[in-house]
């Protein structure tokens, strides 16, 4: 049986697909902030995530590429084709020295219920504020634009996607990665 929390979490976002507000409203978008350049440093962040390492630091993870994504919502349609799709390629990623990370407006204790419903095994980072979600050009105000930001074992930017098909989206930065990587050997 589907909880109330998780039927009305899938009612919004079927209603801001259908309107087209996530992408076509100016004011939304005005709320995101500005998207980071391309080849620069990321902005560095502290959030509380899912898998009971209480915070996670994007400094934690130098030495390896980051796949950061943001996402509207857990339990909804779109956000749970995208992460299952993460983890169906986690193994290739993981062979790629890469680690994924998911960021949403959630909090730990629904970014847990979820993992634990789809099996996920990346860690979910809960952006409750949108502070980090705003510093990424990702924030609609209540919650985090569909994003996604490839970064360097240095902590560089080197590619974002910000028109995002979850059904195809891992796939998409799977082969961007590798591209970037064979770039840098």
């Amino acid at each position: 049986m589907v909880s109330r929390r998780h039927f009305l979490n899938a009612c919004l976002a079927i209603f801001l697909v259908c309107w087209g507000w996530v992408n076509f409203i100016p004011e939304a978008l005005a709320l995101g902030g500005k998207l980071p350049e391309l080849n620069q440093a990321a902005p560095n962040f502290r959030l509380p995530t899912n898998t009971g390492d209480g915070e996670i630091e994007l400094s934690d993870y130098a030495g390896k590429w980051v796949v950061l994504y943001f996402y509207p919502k857990d339990f909804t349609p779109g956000c749970t084709i995208e992460a299952r799709r993460f983890q169906q390629d986690l193994p290739k990623y993981l062979e790629k020295n890469t680690q994924i990370i998911g960021v949403s407006a959630d909090d730990v204790d629904s970014h847990a219920e979820f993992c634990d419903s789809e099996g996920l095994k990346f860690p979910l980072l809960a952006d409750t504020d949108g502070k980090v979600s705003q510093a990424y050009g990702s924030w609609l105000g209540y919650m985090s634009m569909r994003h996604t930001f490839i970064i360097d074992p240095k902590g560089i930017i080197r590619d974002r996607f910000v028109k995002v098909n979850p059904t195809i989206h891992s796939q998409e930065v799977f082969a961007r990665l590798n591209e970037l990587q064979q770039l840098d050997s």
